[in-house]
């Protein structure tokens, strides 16, 4: 069953002043056309490749096949990557208990590392206590020049040499990056090629926050035996409406992109992403990067906000409601309910007799209701979405919907989803810096 979208909670005649005026939404949808059409021809034509993952098979099976070499006889797996490169594996990573809290530990073997902040002190413990025989390294980067990643598959190359397996570097690591190209300079091609290590090619045309959808995001979730052809069939069912040629308002990602910008121009800057569920909380800051770095230019966009529930009703909740109103909200559910049922004659004990027979997903379910209530009756637009079921197939399609929104929503903004002029800028800056130091 699909993902459910609701904006009733976001619309004026809900929620007075703050929401968006039927009028306004209606005339963003019809600008929604333009960028529809523009997604619909590059379909067409191929001229922009992440549209054509969601039907593709045909490498499937070789992203499986790399999953379970690395996992064959792995205590650890390390991902080397930042940003885009790091971020989509570890939300559909999180789905097989990648970084839950408690859970995450107590996985079986291979526990699973992805190294997306470069910090000195972090990086050298880690080298120094992973097991090098049965460690495994991958290096993501798709330009291959990035910095952090580079100066960390070195460190790791020289630990493992000096532990005298430099034999065995071709089976310890692996890299995925652009394909060799005569006018750009990829480094880490040039560094593990050198070494013998396998490459998987990242598609040239599938920008890093965008690229959960290719062997970048696919492998971590295959190697722990999640399902990435139904995470492909998930994405194709939220582009199957654009295909089809919808009308915008049966759209959810132009709906989506409407409302989100429709707002900010009646003042909410600040788009919250609230996800009731701890195999989400990935998900949020995928999300916050790829709305971040895809709008925020020219003066434009919004800024994202990741909050988790139901912690952040601990955290956050009172300035979202007390505070300045300047925010559009999305509230996330799952159907995964269940968990351990509560004792009536303890719950008696503990003065909430309501409790007795619930399980806790029954009360997650009860908060995070009650919060998108709670912020629509304080005057807060909410925008619902609902998982009935929260698995690979289901995570595929959100996944899928918020980067057809993230574009449809440059589109009304003018600007490019696809660049990011100011953060190239800053890693200039930094290469800079490092070589003069």
């Amino acid at each position: 069953m699909p993902f459910q979208q609701s904006i009733e909670n976001a619309r004026e005649e809900s929620v007075g002043a703050g929401g968006v005026a039927a009028s306004a939404l209606d005339r963003m949808l019809e600008r929604t056309g333009a960028a529809l059409d523009w997604l619909r021809s590059r379909h067409a034509g191929g001229g922009l490749p992440l549209l054509r993952l969601p039907a593709r098979q045909d490498d499937l099976k070789a992203i499986m096949e790399v999953g379970r070499r690395l996992a064959a006889g792995a205590s650890d797996i390390v991902f080397l990557g930042t940003g885009g490169s790091s971020l989509g594996g570890q939300t559909l990573a999180q789905l097989a208990g990648y970084a839950l809290p408690g859970v995450g530990v107590l996985r079986a073997p291979p526990r699973v590392h992805f190294m997306d902040n470069l910090d000195a002190d972090t990086y050298g413990a880690l080298l120094k206590q992973l097991p090098r025989k049965t460690t495994r390294f991958v290096a993501v980067s798709k330009s291959g020049g990035t910095a952090e990643t580079l100066m960390q598959t070195i460190a790791a190359l020289s630990a493992v040499k000096a532990a005298g397996l430099a034999a065995q570097i071709p089976e310890i690591f692996f890299g995925l990056t652009e394909p060799a190209n005569g006018s750009h300079k990829n480094g880490l091609r040039d560094l593990l090629a050198k070494h013998n290590v396998p490459i998987f090619d990242h598609d040239a045309g599938v920008g890093g926050r965008f690229s959960v959808l290719t062997n970048v995001g696919l492998l971590p979730a295959a190697l722990l035996g999640l399902d990435i052809a139904a995470v492909r069939r998930g994405a194709a069912s939220a582009l199957a409406p654009v295909l089809a040629k919808k009308p915008a308002a049966e759209v959810p990602a132009a709906v989506g992109a409407a409302l989100a910008v429709a707002l900010a121009e009646k003042g909410k800057r600040i788009a919250v992403m609230m996800a009731y569920a701890d195999r989400l909380e990935r998900f949020t800051r995928w999300y916050v990067q790829l709305w971040a770095e895809s709008l925020g230019k020219d003066g434009k966009g919004t800024t994202p906000i990741a909050a988790l529930g139901p912690l952040d009703q601990h955290s956050q909740l009172q300035l979202f409601i007390g505070g300045p109103r300047d925010k559009l909200f999305t509230v996330v559910t799952t159907g995964n309910g269940g968990g351990p049922r509560i004792d009536a004659e303890l719950a008696k004990l503990a003065g909430e007799p309501g409790l007795g027979g619930k399980t806790i997903g029954d009360l997650v379910a009860a908060q995070g209701r009650a919060t998108a209530e709670t912020l629509a009756k304080n005057g807060c637009p909410v925008r619902s979405i609902h998982l009935p079921k929260l698995d690979e197939e289901a995570l595929g399609e959100l996944l899928m919907h918020f980067m057809l929104e993230t574009i449809v929503a440059a589109h009304l903004l003018g600007v490019d989803a696809f660049d990011q002029p100011a953060v190239e800028a800053g890693k200039a800056l930094a290469k800079k810096y490092l070589a003069s130091s």
